[in-house]
């Protein structure tokens, strides 16, 4: 009973919206007005992990099946979440969750404990581009494959590409925007990844489509890429330097600089933050091992000691919010075959982890930037972004 108690009075400060706690059976309401959904306590969570990390706590009962949302997760999260900042993080405690190592060794271990879980596991809820990353909805009915494509070309209009020219893809994931832009614009490429799986499929992708001739990919840390001795024309990344941690991340802008030909183009696609923060527990420990998202002031700073000019800046957070929730409807419909490849832990923290993205993104917690820089001055691009 004093555990239920301690429960509630923990819970009764998320009250933005109105809701349902259910433990052994008894109800309670918190907040006013009639509940907009349900949480039933199989088993009550203690006050020390709540206080230590309420989002590790929450989403760990979750996980383990002591905590069940009756009704829709997403709409659910999309109440709840936005009251992050009345969530408890003692980073004390968990610096070693929080804090990790920004090595190389160590970084490659924790991007490929994401990224190579296995294709086919990613084949079942992404579209046909294989793209993991924020698309863009020109059009209400599209569907995420055509998002999927209208965010690449929006990418490659950005980067002003001409035929002939080098592009450097740091981050290339499963090789579609590489593809797409050695057919269209007949560019020569080069990919980088740290994921074993999207390197050999990438590979395969681009033999298949006989684009040998126009494009590599490597299996290449970041860092190396000034060992190379090659400069490009153009640059992207999408979704890649969330990964590189808040230490590095001028020595990341500083190797793009260095791989880039003088008035060169940088498109930099990535996660972003109102403010600076280490990042939450639970997407540490068991989603994004040593992530951190980026404040956008943060990195234009970098940006700018680089020498890098701002060109333009464009926020698609929305457009995050739609793509998650289309990533995790077919998560869904294909959970039958996810059962088959992992556990029930696993199946709930993917289908937590998609849902509550989506709602931090809906609820601004998070944003998506697009940023276009140039190394250097350059005069020769449109003065429009409709070009």
């Amino acid at each position: 009973m004093l555990k239920e108690n301690i429960l509630i009075s923990f819970l009764k400060k998320l009250d933005q919206y109105p809701f349902c706690v259910r433990i052994n059976g008894k109800e309670h309401r918190i907040g006013k007005g009639e509940p907009e959904f349900t949480v039933d306590f199989k088993k009550p969570v203690s006050l020390s992990s709540l206080m230590t990390s309420t989002s590790l706590a929450l989403g760990e009962a979750y996980m383990d099946g002591d905590l069940e949302i009756e009704g829709d997760l997403y709409y659910a999260l999309d109440h709840f979440l936005g009251q992050m900042d009345k969530f408890s993080t003692n980073k004390s405690a968990l610096k070693k969750l929080i804090f990790t190592s920004t090595e190389k060794k160590n970084q490659k271990r924790e991007v490929q404990s994401h990224y190579d879980i296995g294709n086919d596991f990613y084949k079942l809820w992404l579209d046909e581009t294989m793209s993991y990353s924020c698309g863009y909805f020109l059009d209400e009915k599209d569907s995420l494959y055509q998002a999927q494509e209208n965010k690449v070309d929006y990418i490659l209009k950005k980067l002003y590409l001409k035929e002939g020219m080098s592009l450097l893809d740091i981050g290339c994931g499963w090789g579609f925007l590489l593809i797409k832009a050695a057919k269209e614009y007949g560019v020569h490429g080069m990919g980088i990844t740290l994921s074993v799986e999207q390197y050999e499929e990438s590979k395969r992708r681009i033999a298949e489509e006989h684009l040998e001739h126009l494009l590599t990919v490597k299996l290449m840390d970041y860092r190396d890429l000034p060992k190379c001795g090659q400069a490009f024309d153009r640059i992207v990344s999408v979704g890649m330097v969330e990964h590189v941690g808040r230490d590095n991340y001028q020595l990341f802008m500083d190797c793009a600089k260095k791989s880039m030909n003088p008035g060169g183009l940088f498109l930099l696609h990535f996660i972003s933050a109102l403010k600076e923060h280490p990042g939450d527990p639970w997407i540490k420990k068991y989603i994004f091992p040593g992530g951190v998202v980026p404040s956008l002031r943060e990195m234009l700073s970098c940006a700018a000691e680089g020498g890098f000019h701002t060109m333009d800046i464009e926020n698609l957070r929305l457009h995050y919010n739609r793509t998650l929730l289309c990533w995790e409807r077919n998560y869904k419909k294909n959970i039958g075959e996810v059962r088959k490849m992992f556990d029930e832990r696993f199946v709930r923290m993917w289908d937590l982890y998609l849902s509550s993205c989506a709602a931090t993104f809906h609820n601004g917690i998070i944003d998506l930037h697009q940023i276009l820089f140039s190394k250097g001055i350059n005069n020769r691009l449109p003065v429009v972004r409709w070009y």
